[in-house]
This record gives structure tokens, sequence and C-alpha cells, in this order.
């Protein structure tokens, strides 16, 4: 639907009121436009009154009949907002709802899969019909069906809701009930009915648990999940999530928006505020959270005057016990490496009492006042790896809500770390790289989180404990739009932090305000920085940029010498691969991507080193060698393009010329972070070039060459961030953030005004590179290669075939066939 349709309905504007554009949009049929609106409606479950559909479809009974059938079909969440109108008109409630959704799925013999993710999870709170419970009914009556007899779904299903978890501050209200059903009822649950009918909703809190259960079993009562204007709300790790698919209906969509972007100091006035958002929708979603149990409402909630005394023993969401002492998770950075104090570890205050618990926070002596906090920026990488490790035992619930609400906040951080500290340091195989990002992360946390020597600089009226830090998952925060994006940020934080490498597959966040340790833009994190490194420092390995539609007939001299190739799909993260079967993998790749081709090991996998910035003074000194790499020459001349002082993260050196290999179990002696590269991308994985594969993907530790020459090792790459893939990188780029102070107000103004230089300095690079581009010529092979940028990743495909060689950048003119014989081809390929 176009969206300025879609605004000026949302307006409840008429056909006549409608600009003529908007009109010449619908054809200029005010048919169409009523029919727009009704299918508006029915998709965003909008009440009949005060909407624009009341005056297009005269029957309000039916219009809702067709929302609910709309909704049954495409397997939405229960309208709780129109509970009113669902119970009481209808008389389907959610249990009904729900019922007839499983029974449709099943009968059509679908997947449990085939549920969006909060649908399964209702369907899991109210019918406790979960994955393995639901194949097992399929089961069941798929059997059925070879007897006689045969059940239907229906008969296989649950006849009552199971036992719910209700909060004594939500409402109820009465539903549908006839004098039948009062006939059947308990004294106790007539007065709890008779009160509902004379004095309106009441608290739950209020009446008997077991009244408020059984009346709602029934179905004699509907459940309200109130939210003021006021409220605020915190959201601990997950539990009961069911991961199955997102649908990207309008309440889903919103309900993941607000997701990463809640907070508890923001109330849901100021959240609406800040998302642009109707507050009533907003209300709407933080209401499905607390329902759900996703999330826990702050705050004095019900007084203990109102409390029905049955309630004290009944289940509550509320019970959140911290088990860390907030005291013995500040740091000491002294002599360079973080230490709990009091040798305290996470798990060591397992026991700690709630009053303990209590006065520990006071002792913080935290302001009253909300701080702005530090926001370590991740992807879906880290939390795929903090899954698939089967790392401890409650890990998974952290690294769920990382991936699906895409936040951690602080208030959480500490049962994360307590399950951190519980992940061994050593595995075999494969999961070892699990168990080494999970660590790192550890202490990334432990160095960003209410460190006092990243904050030296706050002023004498500002007690100096740090900041608190929130992790938050790029892919959830590219879910808003970008000046949704930009508040959010600007709101809660002082400071991004990103992780690094990023996925290729993902844009990263652009923010000049606050400041980012990271990519300051999308082509930063792209191929086009690589090609960028290159040039300017006039170094670099042999690379070769084609784009989308371009073919092959052989590799270019220059990668005949090489023995693997490095390969990177446009959007994709890089592999190493040999280069005797490359060649039809390059070309199908070709087909639907643009692709970086690199020259990266001689004999073998080449030897790469990781270095980390901002260098030191000491390391500046002396003559070049494998233990001082960074008096290389272009390391000298990227520092005069690129502000490496007030930035962090690492250079990747390569030495293609490499002759000798080495075991694993050879120590590493280099400054940097050194491995001959077996099939790595920059996470240490082999996943990116998925259409090509090597024998040998494994990570190969190893000593530098020390008969190695300047002149044989080239810059590979540029990372900004903080590494997780290394241990050792990692403990050395936080040892050189607070030895620069880059967390200090002065650095900080310094890295914007670099940004925003690097930034335009890229962009023009780019640009350069992209014009002059000429009509695609019949015989070269190529097809329309494109110029504009997909819309998920920002950043310009290249529009002319590029190569790097003999420390210049220029067009590559590189015909295919058929048109043109061997001969030619070779002979434009050396020039």
């Amino acid at each position: 639907m176009n969206t300025d349709v879609e605004f000026h309905i949302r307006q409840n504007y008429p056909w006549t009121k409608l600009p003529a554009n908007v009109k010449q949009s619908l054809g200029n049929s005010q048919r169409e436009y009523e029919k727009q609106v009704l299918l508006y409606s029915i998709r965003n479950q909008l009440r009949f009154r005060n909407n624009l559909v009341r005056h297009v479809r005269k029957d309000e009974r039916k219009y809702y009949e067709e929302l609910l059938k709309y909704s049954r079909d495409h397997l939405m969440l229960y309208p709780y907002h129109l509970s009113d109108i669902m119970v009481k008109g209808l008389r389907i409630t959610p249990f009904s709802y729900y019922i007839g959704i499983m029974e449709d799925i099943m009968n059509s013999e679908k997947s449990y899969d085939s549920l969006p993710n909060f649908t399964a999870a209702d369907c899991l709170r109210l019918l406790g019909i979960g994955r393995n419970q639901y194949i097992d009914l399929m089961n069941q009556c798929r059997s059925s069906k070879k007897f006689f007899r045969r059940k239907s779904a229906r008969d296989l299903l649950p006849a009552k809701p199971v036992e719910i978890s209700v909060e004594p501050w939500w409402t109820a209200q009465t539903g549908y009930i006839t004098e039948d059903d009062i006939r059947i009822c308990s004294p106790a649950e007539k007065k709890a009915i008779d009160k509902m009918i004379d004095s309106g909703p009441q608290l739950t809190g209020s009446t008997e648990y077991n009244v408020v259960l059984s009346l709602y079993n029934r179905g004699y009562i509907y459940l309200d999940v109130p939210i003021s204007d006021d409220s605020c709300i915190s959201v601990p790790p997950l539990e009961g999530f069911v991961m199955n698919r997102v649908q990207g209906d309008y309440f889903e969509t919103l309900l993941y928006k607000i997701f990463v972007s809640i907070d508890e100091q923001t109330n849901v006035a100021e959240l609406a505020n800040v998302l642009e958002i109707d507050l009533g929708l907003v209300k709407n979603a933080v209401s499905m959270y607390c329902r759900l149990g996703f999330a826990v409402k702050k705050g004095p909630v019900i007084s203990a005057e109102q409390l029905h005394p049955s309630w004290k023993n009944a289940p509550s969401l509320n019970r959140l016990k911290s088990t860390v002492d907030p005291q013995k998770m500040l740091l000491s950075w002294e002599q360079g490496s973080p230490v709990m104090e009091g040798g305290s570890s996470a798990t060591d205050t397992d026991t700690t009492s709630l009053e303990e618990d209590a006065g520990s926070v006071s002792s913080l002596s935290i302001p009253a006042a909300p701080t702005k906090r530090i926001a370590f920026l991740f992807d879906s990488t880290l939390t795929a790896f903090l899954m698939m490790g089967n790392l401890s035992p409650n890990l998974k619930s952290h690294a769920v809500t990382m991936f699906e609400v895409g936040k951690l906040s602080d208030e959480t951080l500490d049962s994360f770390l307590a399950e951190l500290e519980k992940v061994e340091s050593t595995a075999e195989g494969e999961a070892q790289r699990y168990f080494d990002h999970a660590l790192t992360l550890k202490n990334t946390i432990l160095f960003l989180r209410y460190n006092k020597e990243l904050t030296q600089d706050q002023g004498p009226d500002m007690p100096n404990i740090g900041f608190p830090l929130d992790m938050l998952r790029c892919e959830s925060l590219l879910g808003l739009d970008q000046a949704t994006c930009s508040r959010v940020l600007n709101k809660n934080y002082k400071l991004l932090v990103s992780m690094a490498p990023l996925s290729n597959e993902i844009r990263p966040i652009s923010s000049c305000t606050p400041q980012h340790i990271g990519p300051a833009i999308p082509e930063v994190s792209s191929i086009w920085f690589k090609l960028y490194v290159y040039h300017v420092t006039g170094q670099g390995p042999p690379s070769l940029l084609l784009s989308k539609g371009s073919r092959l007939r052989k590799l270019p001299d220059t990668f005949q010498v090489y023995d693997r190739l490095l390969i990177t799909s446009w959007g994709h993260d890089p592999g190493v691969v040999p280069s005797s079967n490359v060649l039809t993998m390059l070309n199908d790749a070709l087909t639907h991507s643009a692709v970086l081709i690199q020259g990266h090991g001689m004999h073998g996998h080449g030897e790469i080193v990781h270095i980390p910035f901002p260098f030191n003074a000491e390391d500046l000194k002396g003559e070049f060698s494998c233990s001082n790499m960074c008096v290389h020459k272009a390391l000298q001349k990227l520092k005069e393009n690129v502000d490496l002082e007030h930035q962090c993260g690492y250079i990747t050196m390569l030495n293609a010329n490499n002759r000798h290999r080495r075991r694993a179990s050879d120590s590493a002696e280099c400054r940097g972070d050194t491995h001959l590269g077996g099939g790595l991308d920059n996470h240490g994985s082999t996943e990116s070039f998925e259409l090509v594969t090597d024998e040998n993907n494994g990570e190969i530790k190893g000593k530098t060459d020390p008969f190695s020459s300047e002149d044989e090792w080239v810059p590979l790459e540029l990372c900004f961030g903080m590494p997780l893939f290394s241990s050792e990188l990692n403990r050395k780029v936080c040892q050189k953030i607070a030895s620069h102070k880059l967390c200090s107000n002065e650095s900080l103004q310094e890295l914007l005004q670099s940004s925003r230089k690097l930034s335009l300095k890229v962009l023009s690079f780019v640009q350069s590179f992209q014009d002059g581009m000429q009509p695609s010529d019949l015989d070269s092979g190529v097809s329309n290669p494109l110029s504009q940028p997909p819309a998920e990743s920002g950043v310009p495909l290249p529009a002319l075939n590029l190569i790097f060689k003999d420390g210049q950048l220029k067009e590559w003119s590189g015909r295919a066939p058929p048109p043109l014989d061997i001969t030619a081809l070779q002979k434009d390929q050396r020039t």
C-alpha cells in the first residue's frame, strides 16, 4: 500500500479531503480508497469507532468478524486491545482463538515453525503447546487416521487453558456471562462477578487468586494489563520465547522496534515521543510484553492493603532476585589487567541475600539522575556463537534475548557475566571458537562497564564510578528508521563501541553523536575501505574487484603465482580458497554479486598478523622486524591519512610469500596476533564464501618468519572496534583504550572531527571510481553492472571493474569471450 495513502487513512482523511496527488495514485476512484481503508483497518486491527472505517463499513459486527478471520488466517496475535469487543460481543476468548489457529495448522499439516514467534509464545502460555507437544499431537492425529474411528485435531487439543501467570496489578473485567453460567458459580465467584458488574473492572490482586483463575479458565472474565503514561518496564532474559519465524505484520514489527528502544529509566510516554509512534500503540505493545512475561513493570504496582491474602503464595513474574553484588563487579585496572576488586568473581555471590544486594547498590553512590551509558554494538554472529556452543546451562536465554530483543541492558549484565564465568576455556575442534568468543566478550564487558579509568575527566560534582553498559544488536537498531535510531541513541548513550569486525552482511550504525569507536559510515566496513587503504598507502595484495555480471575466462596473470586466493562476495564475509578450482565458482558468484579477488598465499596459506592500535610511542621506534611491525612504511602512510590515535582496532598484515608451515603448538612471538591464515574470514570463520570450500579451514598458530623482509608484508585490512575473536588481541586493545584515554571528552571530540573527515574522504574516493561509467559494451562480457546500492546495504556497488597492483588502483579493462580469442584476452590483461 502507498505510504501516502496509509498516512491519510491513519489521519482519518475522508475522500473529499484527500490531496489531488493521492487521489491520482488511487486512479481517482473513491471505491478503491474505501477498499484500502478497510484493508488497512483490518491489517492493523483498528477499533471500529473513532476510525475512518466506520464510514466505509456500516455493519460493526461484520467488520470485527472480518478482522478476526484475517488475524486468524495470518496467524497474528490475539487483539487484546479489542478484548471488550472480542469477548463480550463475539464471545471469542484468547484461548478459543488460539485453539482455532492450532486446529487450522494441524488440519493443513503445517510445521510448528509456521507460527510466528510471538503467536507461538502466546500459544505456549495459554495452551501449553510448544514444539515437542505439537509434534506429539500431529503424530497422534496421523495415527488415528489408520483406524475406523478417526480423531479430529480439535479432539486432541486441550479443553481449557493451562494455569497462566497472573500479576496482581492486572485488571479483571466480565466477559459474556449468561444466567446459566452464574448458576454453576461458587458463592465466591458470584461475589467477584457482582462486584465487577456493579463497580467496573477490579484489580486481580484484590480478588481471591483461585477465583480469578477459575473465572478466567471458564471464559467468564478477561484480563487487561493496564499501562499508564508514566509506567516504566524492564526486560529480563527471555524465558518462554519461541524462535520460529518473523511474519512482519504491523504489531510484530512494533514489538521488535520497542524491544530494542526501551529502557528502565524511560517511561512509556517518553518512549512514544522518542519513537514518534502513537502512544496507544506503544501502550498496547508494552502491555503485550508484560502479558507474555517478557517484561516486568517497575515500581510499586499494588499496595499491601489492596492485596488479597491468597496472593502471597501465588507464583509471580516479579520475583527477580539479583544474585550478583554490583560492588564486586567494579573494576580495578591496575598494571593493565582487569581484576575483580577483592578477588571475587561474579559467581562468588550466588548466596547473597536481597538485603545485602540493596546495601551494595546504595554503597555505589550512584547518582539519582539517570546517567548516560556506553553501548557495545554486536551482530548476530556473536549470538550464534553463544547459542551454538552449549557453553553454560543458562547462557542460551541471554543469547535469545540478545537476538530477539536486540538488547541486554546493564541491569541484566550481572547474571549474564555470572553465566559467562561458568564457560570453560578449552574445547575441541570448531567449538573452541565459540568458547573463545564467550570468554573474550566477558573480558570486554568487564573492561567497559563501570571502569573508572575510562571516565577520569568527569566533573567534580559527578562521582566517578564509570558508565553503565548496554549491549545492542546492530540488526535490531537498523529496524528503526535512521532519525528514530539517532534519537534513541542520543537519549541514552554517551559512547558507542562496536565489536570488530562486524559482519559484511549487515550495515554498521552511522553516528556522529554519540561518538562511535567503530566504522564511522557503512563504507568504512566494506570492500571499498580495503581499496582505500591500498590506495593511500600504495601497498596491498594484488586485488581485483569485479562488478556483478562480469565473466572470467581465466584468472589474470597477477594471480597465477598464488596457491590460495582470498575471495569476498559483496555483502558477505571473505574466505580463503585454492586457486586451482576457483574459476567456476567465481563466475557463478558473479551472476548475483560483485566479487573481490585477492592474492593470499603463494605456498599454501599466507601468513597473517593483527597489529592493535592506537600505537604506543615505543612501538614507533627502531627498525622493522617481526616484533616491531608498527614502523612498517605502509602503516606510517596510513597514519597520515587515517586517524589511528583516537580510534581503536587492528590492522591485518599479510605475508603471501610464506614458505614455512608450522605446527599449532609453536608459540607466537610477534607483537601482533599471528596465524598462518587458514580458510579464515575476519571472525576467524570459514563460512563466508559459501560457494567454495577448502580442505584446510583451521586456524594454525605460528611464529612469523624471522627472515621475512618489510617488503614481503603488506596491509590486508583495517578494522575499527574491539576484536572478540582473539583474547590476546582484545587484551592489548583494551590496554590501549585505557592508556590513550580514548573515552575522555577531549579524545571523543577529536574522534568526532576525524570521523567526519574520514567519511568525506572515503565517500569521495568511492565516487571517483563510480564516475565516468560508460554504457556496457556488448562484447565485454559484463551485463549492466549495478551502480545503485541495494536498499539493505546502503553501500554503492562497483560500477567499474577495478584492479590494484604495483601500488596503483585503476580500472581493469579485461574482456571475456565468446567474441574475443584467448590471445587477445591475455594481451588485454597484461596491459
